[in-house]
């Protein structure tokens, strides 16, 4: 054997024994997962919060998690114990006639992270005008779930991959990424049904970043769209886009002011939308409650200021949380609620990180569009599980 011929074999091996070890290596838990046991009372404005909206999305929660094994784990980080562990407390709900005595005699609360202060946004459904048929100003279509489109839940192959998915399609023997953003709207999509057209192209896209909507067609007639899927290409926020570009500031960007930015901005608008390559496909609703939003990612509808859209990879639906942040204005006001955690969202990513879902109108799109607060994140654990954690007041997830 030569010189050459040795030193390729050794750096063929060493490169097989890299990917090999890039693709078993353990997923890291995310950074930062702090919990410290605390008592209600120290949880800012806790009495004088409105719980109500909260008692009434848990029992959505719970039903649910009825549909579960009581073996199955309720997901995240693995912090909050197993399904059976929460059948204690939604067996309480029958006799609950005050929201916070029920909380209170059922959970344990927790403060979230290390350094506390994270980032919360707001969410709502927007209405769009739309047509079944494709004629005059309707020509923006919204696709129902592709027939090719492959959706893979890695935690079905892997543990430590649990709560992570990717999506693309087949091609040979091969899963491939999907089209993105640019691609659909350029090249249209065959494989999708069309299930309307709306007349612009904007409210389309922000549809696709609010993932439900609720539709007036041209015929006097109303619907709602749900979330169905993705084309499982990465999220990119148009506001750091828009930022990087001088277009907004940090202190102005908002999404009011990047709806107005796309308005004006004809020419430029279809370039920085495909700039985020990531694609919503949806499904068709009757229209339904008028109170009652679309279902989130738990499979529940939600509540208006009562359900929030939370990193699953670390908080499990179903839970609740104690929020303390505050409301947009020229003077901020607080915002000391309790919420569940009953949806997800591609830009939601961390332990002190969640989107408040604000329903359906103008003052929803105007609260969900303008919030962008500094806050603090409490979750409540069931007695049970919170008994199970241990002696220890303060522990990190490893």
């Amino acid at each position: 054997m030569t010189r050459r011929v040795a030193l390729f074999l050794i750096a063929v091996f060493l490169l097989t024994a890299a990917a090999i070890w890039f693709l078993q290596r353990p997923k890291p838990r995310p950074a930062g997962m702090e919990l410290t046991a605390v008592r209600f009372g120290d949880l800012p404005d806790w009495q004088a919060s409105d719980a109500k909206g909260a008692l009434a999305a848990f029992r959505l929660s719970c039903g649910a998690l009825a549909k579960k094994a009581a073996s199955d784990e309720m997901g995240g980080a693995g912090y909050a114990g197993t399904v059976g562990d929460w059948v204690e407390a939604c067996n309480q709900l029958s006799a609950a006639s005050n929201a916070h005595e029920f909380f209170e005699k059922n959970f344990t609360p927790y403060a979230v992270g290390a350094e506390r202060k994270g980032l919360f946004t707001g969410y709502y459904e927007p209405e769009l005008r739309a047509s079944r048929t494709k004629h005059d100003a309707y020509r923006i279509p919204v696709f129902g779930l592709p027939t090719d489109l492959v959706s893979v839940d890695l935690g079905n192959f892997r543990g430590e991959w649990k709560s992570e998915q990717i999506a693309g399609r087949v091609e040979g023997h091969k899963l491939v990424p999907y089209a993105t953003r640019a691609e659909i709207d350029t090249q249209g999509l065959p494989s999708a049904p069309v299930l309307f057209y709306a007349d612009d192209p904007i409210a389309v896209f922000f549809l696709h970043i609010q993932g439900s909507g609720r539709v007036v067609f041209d015929d006097g007639s109303k619907a709602r769209v749900g979330y169905a899927g993705k084309n499982g290409r990465p999220y990119t926020a148009i506001g750091r886009i828009l930022i990087e570009r001088g277009a907004l500031t940090k202190d102005s960007v908002s999404m009011p002011a990047i709806r107005a930015w796309l308005k004006t901005h004809s020419k430029d608008a279809r370039a920085v939308m495909q700039a985020n390559q990531s694609y919503t496909f949806f499904a068709l609703l009757p229209a339904g409650n008028a109170v009652e939003g679309s279902k989130g990612t738990e499979g529940v509808p939600l509540t208006s200021a009562a359900s929030l859209a939370v990193d699953n990879r670390i908080h499990p639906l179903g839970m609740p949380l104690f929020l303390v942040t505050t409301l947009p204005g020229k003077t901020p006001k607080p915002f000391h609620r309790l919420l569940i955690a009953q949806d997800t969202g591609g830009a939601i990513r961390g332990a002190v990180r969640g989107d408040v879902y604000w329903g359906t109108g103008v003052e929803a799109e105007r609260l969900a569009g303008a919030m962008k607060s500094q806050g603090d994140l409490y979750v409540l654990l069931p007695n049970k599980v919170a008994v199970k954690l241990g002696d220890n007041k303060t522990f990190k997830l490893k």
